[in-house]
């Protein structure tokens, strides 16, 4: 149980004139990686399913772009009207390579036969294809009832993008299966084949692989069978895997949807998942991929992401991604850091004019100090504790005045 309080600003407040400076000096084929892009879908009602983008300086502290809004329109790719589980390669070449589950869930449920595929050269145009199961595979496959979560990795060994994702076939359990992407990225070259099951042949959905030290980490949840976040290891991508007899999420909630990323110019990974029966996000770190801390404490997010992933991108691709859907015209305020504070998942709804705010249980609001910081140049007043017992409060700074 939680308490909350939400602080309404003022309607017509005048806003940060903000200059963004986009890069456009020659720089070599493979500039560094400066911050991070999260791809994420909110919920599973209508118009929810879609892909939205947040973004990064540091991997802790994200911003929704486009106000929360979807970036690509599901209804635009999809033949079912929703995406989900949105995952993203950047490829050798450099070419972006997303994956989607190919579901709405008001009008499906949870049975699903299709992904989608998609392709682009920097991240805001989308090339598009959708990959029907059971017409590519008829002879195999023809009837599967879910397919979930794709993701792609690169097979240095065979140079080819290898797609890997789960099925369910009636009287069966989840598996996750593999098969290698055609040339252009628009279909399945080849027959899924199964790259991991369970030994118990229990349920694996949400597959994550990441390589490190010559062995590649394969992340899954074992869906209907404790719900939580298990590993098995190899040190060959398409076989061989062992499983780790252990679950790895930090806390006793269901999770689902984990994604592992390596921070930039550190030896530490994140591991972050959906804590989906709560609705929250837990993000955990390691450096040996076996032992995970949580960190919940250092994130921030002005949204409420379901199930996505985070790639490293480059300064030039953060800053086209601000200059297309930016949205940091909103408060001046970026975070609230006291102790009292969730600071996961607070709320920025710059639409509404509204500051979403979940509060420890038992947080006195009637002497309450957020403690606001700011990215941005800005005076915030007042400061120190305030009277949020009625649910909102005055509060000024150079960017003007906030209620």
């Amino acid at each position: 149980m939680r308490s909350n309080t939400k602080f309404n600003i003022a309607k017509g407040i005048s806003l940060f004139a903000m200059t963004l400076l986009l890069s456009l000096s020659a720089c070599n084929n493979q500039p560094d990686n400066e911050a991070y892009l999260f791809s994420y879908f909110v919920g599973n009602g209508p118009g929810e399913e879609s892909v939205h983008y947040a973004v990064s300086r540091d991997g802790f502290h994200y911003r929704a772009l486009n106000g929360n809004k979807p970036v690509i329109a599901a209804d635009t790719i999809s033949s079912r009207g929703g995406v989900r589980d949105p995952h993203i390669l950047r490829g050798k070449d450099g070419t972006f390579y997303m994956v989607l589950t190919d579901l709405y869930v008001p009008k499906d449920g949870w049975t699903n036969v299709a992904m989608v595929m998609l392709k682009s050269d920097d991240l805001v145009h989308w090339s598009h294809s959708v990959v029907n199961i059971p017409e590519a595979f008829a002879d195999t496959f023809s009837d599967v009832k879910r397919v979930w979560a794709p993701q792609t990795i690169y097979d240095e060994q065979e140079g080819k993008y290898m797609v890997y994702f789960s099925m369910l076939q009636p009287g069966g359990a989840d598996i996750i299966y593999y098969a290698y992407a055609n040339d252009d990225f628009t279909g399945l070259a080849t027959e899924p084949e199964q790259l991991f099951f369970h030994p118990e042949g229990k349920s694996c959905i949400d597959g994550d692989i990441v390589k490190k030290d010559g062995q590649y980490h394969l992340f899954f949840k074992t869906e209907g069978h404790g719900n939580g976040i298990k590993k098995a290891v190899s040190d060959k991508l398409t076989e061989g895997y062992q499983m780790q007899d252990k679950y790895l999420q930090q806390t006793k909630e269901a999770v689902e949807g984990s994604g592992i990323f390596k921070l930039i110019d550190q030896d530490k990974y994140i591991l972050m998942y959906d804590v989906y029966m709560k609705g929250s996000y837990q993000f955990t770190e390691s450096t040996d991929l076996d032992s995970f801390t949580v960190v919940d404490e250092q994130i921030s997010m002005d949204f409420h992401p379901r199930h996505g992933s985070v790639i490293p991108i480059t300064g030039r691709e953060y800053d086209r991604l601000i200059a297309k859907w930016g949205s940091f015209k909103a408060l001046g305020i970026e975070e609230a850091v006291s102790e009292n504070v969730k600071s996961l998942n607070v709320v920025f709804d710059h639409e509404a004019g509204e500051i979403y705010l979940p509060v420890n249980q038992g947080t006195d609001l009637s002497q309450l100090d957020p403690e606001f910081n700011s990215h941005f140049a800005s005076d915030i007043k007042p400061s120190g504790s305030q009277d949020f017992s009625g649910g909102c409060s005055i509060i000024s700074g150079k960017s003007g005045w906030f209620r």
